[in-house]
């Protein structure tokens, strides 16, 4: 079974890019530059699946990071990932952005040594004192509805007289950090991070093995909030070129 999976984040500044067998990563890399999606994006992607030492067409799908996340930059990699996806012929597969978020936490060993007592809360920078958040398990797997959230101290008051442990990662954490109250800064660990394409490889790898595809035509970024913006320009057919 060819399990060759082609990841894509760009839901935040950084652009990141990787080629994944099964949940092995065989290339990766990222562009840190802010705003830098609409031109960074088809390059960088041909770079790594030249590193990776294949070519589009062998690739089974495209899995793209579907959000939240920044408007422009979720709009840049989920119209990309369609149109390989429609020039291949091949599927694609949506990963959450916090879910991507959270298991970079867990690939870092952020959870410790007390995971039946640990959450990990990742969290997107939204504007101003808010953020894009949800509660994750230490495996990685969903808890809570994702919401957009505007940052109080008491905010996470439920889970940290529930939890040991608790994990604040993402772009979002450093906000939250001056707010917690003193009687529960021992049991925060702070991780900050951007969601990266390589934390994507293990769940894009079960859907893939369970069928779990986007309808391609329709698939529309979870913006979690709505903006007016114009569609950027895409860059696919030097990514297709050679198909």
């Amino acid at each position: 079974m060819n399990d060759r999976i082609l990841l894509i984040e760009t839901a935040t500044d950084v652009c990141s890019v990787a080629v994944s067998e099964g949940n092995e990563i065989l290339a990766s890399g990222q562009i840190a530059e802010a705003r830098s999606q609409a031109s960074q994006l088809a390059p960088l992607i041909q770079d790594i699946v030249q590193r990776a030492g294949m070519r589009i067409g062998d690739l089974a799908a495209v899995a793209v990071s579907s959000g939240p996340g920044s408007y422009t930059g979720l709009r840049v990699g989920v119209s990309t990932a369609k149109g390989i996806c429609f020039g291949a012929g091949i599927p694609l597969i949506g990963i959450g952005t916090l879910a991507v978020i959270a298991r970079g936490a867990v690939r870092a060993g952020a959870v410790g040594e007390d995971p039946e007592g640990t959450i990990i809360i990742p969290m997107i920078d939204a504007r101003r004192m808010e953020v894009y958040t949800a509660l994750y398990s230490p495996n990685g797997d969903i808890m809570s509805e994702t919401t957009a959230t505007v940052l109080t101290p008491e905010t996470f008051a439920r889970e940290m007289n529930s939890y040991r442990r608790l994990v604040f990662t993402g772009n979002g954490a450093a906000k939250y950090e001056s707010m917690i109250p003193e009687q529960y800064r021992d049991r925060c660990i702070f991780h900050p991070s951007q969601p990266e394409a390589r934390d994507m490889a293990p769940a894009a790898f079960a859907a893939l093995q369970e069928k779990r595809f986007e309808d391609t035509a329709y698939f529309n970024p979870f913006y979690l909030k709505e903006f007016i913006a114009a569609d950027p320009s895409r860059k696919i057919e030097a990514v297709l070129h050679g198909h």
